[in-house]
């Protein structure tokens, strides 16, 4: 049986590793790791493509992105996705900064500077104050799909299981200099833009490009990449992309959040084959689901995607595990993923040791110092 590859995009922040503080200068960071990349000399080891993530520039300037290999194991992921990080790192440090692996400013109140680019000067001009004030990051996992009817199908099968991968991924407790209550404040500010969210489920291809065509044309979006679905057929690779986590704090993390993602995105695959039906959850109830697993994380009770009730995290985790084991031992990624799952709840995800460094220092600079450090460690 073939596996589904998959892949992961990271955005990542730019910071004064002196001051914690944000860094616009994503323009020289990709300065300089373009240099080096027309620089460099082929390499003959089998790795390579692995070890050459993309690396771009994001709406603002305090961000850059990184983009994966797409791979088949999650060694090798793991190995793709610290790629990214080192990649990133190095360009960052060039520019003199440094990148951070935290899904919101824990310092600064935004005033993003946006990228030089027409199109993202045209989101400035379009949006206002919403394009100036989200400088959230984010991790989007992109798994395989046979085609454009597959892809929605299992966007629509995915709605109800996406705020656990939100839960589990929580890495933005702190916000401009304050606690905010939530283990993802990302999740929250992300909202502001008119298209993030879930919808309604399409159908079959031609739905979800009419749903899309509408959003544009009232103007909600500018184009396909701007549809900002938690989950969405990837307007540029034959790929199901979801977008609901926070960047994680650390690689094993990330690594998890994409093999459940993989685990899903067969699982629904599989009974949109054998004709499930989409399960029926109301808009209003999925965005309570979202908004309770970002404000608790794993450390409270999430909405069973099953029962449509509250239920302990670790309950809920079980749940998807059942729903999901037989594609992820069909993939190989069942005891790393149960391993990393141990480990998670063991000493809890990027929000909970944010906190805890908060505690033990009693300030916000210490917090971003372990964040740097973590960041690094691949």
């Amino acid at each position: 049986m073939s596996v589904r590859r998959v892949g992961v995009e990271e955005e990542l922040l730019l910071v004064d590793p002196g001051t914690g503080r944000l860094a616009a200068v994503s323009d020289r960071a990709l300065a300089e790791h373009r240099g080096r990349l027309a620089d460099a000399r082929p390499s003959p080891e089998p790795l390579h493509d692995l070890l050459e993530p993309d690396v771009e520039q994001e709406l603002y300037r305090q961000q850059i992105e990184t983009g994966s290999a797409v791979v088949d194991t999650l060694p090798d992921l793991r190995l793709a996705i610290g790629a990214g990080r080192r990649a990133a790192g190095e360009a960052a440090h060039a520019a003199g900064v440094s990148v951070a692996a935290v899904a919101a400013p824990v310092l600064d109140a935004p005033a993003g500077e946006v990228t030089g680019k027409s199109r993202y000067q045209r989101m400035l001009d379009t949006f206002g104050e919403i394009a100036r004030g989200v400088i959230v990051c984010g991790m989007h996992t992109h798994v395989d799909v046979a085609g454009e009817d597959e892809a929605v199908a299992v966007v629509d099968r995915l709605r109800p299981w996406l705020p656990v991968l939100l839960a589990l991924s929580g890495n933005s407790p702190f916000f401009a200099g304050r606690d905010t209550g939530y283990h993802s404040w990302r999740s929250q500010l992300w909202r502001r833009w008119p298209t993030a969210t879930q919808g309604e489920p399409f159908g079959d291809a031609a739905g979800y490009h009419a749903a899309v065509d509408a959003l544009i044309e009232s103007g909600a979006a500018m184009d396909r990449g701007m549809v900002y679905l938690d989950a969405r057929p990837s307007a540029r690779y034959p790929t199901v992309e979801v977008r609901v986590a926070d960047v994680c704090l650390d690689v094993d993390d990330a690594v998890l959040v994409a093999a459940l993602v993989r685990g899903l995105v067969e699982t629904a695959a599989r009974d949109a084959h054998d004709g499930e039906p989409v399960p029926r959850w109301r808009s209003e109830l999925l965005a309570a689901a979202r908004w309770r697993a970002g404000r608790d994380g794993i450390s409270g009770d999430l909405l069973d995607p099953t029962t449509q009730r509250l239920a302990g995290a670790g309950t809920v985790v079980r749940t998807v595990l059942d729903y999901t084991e037989s594609a992820l031992r069909d993939a190989g990624d069942l005891d790393t993923v149960r391993e990393h799952l141990d480990r998670l709840f063991s000493r809890g995800t990027g929000a909970s040791r944010q906190r805890s460094v908060f505690r033990a220092a009693g300030n916000l600079e210490a917090v971003m110092c372990d964040v740097l450090s973590r960041t690094a460690a691949f």
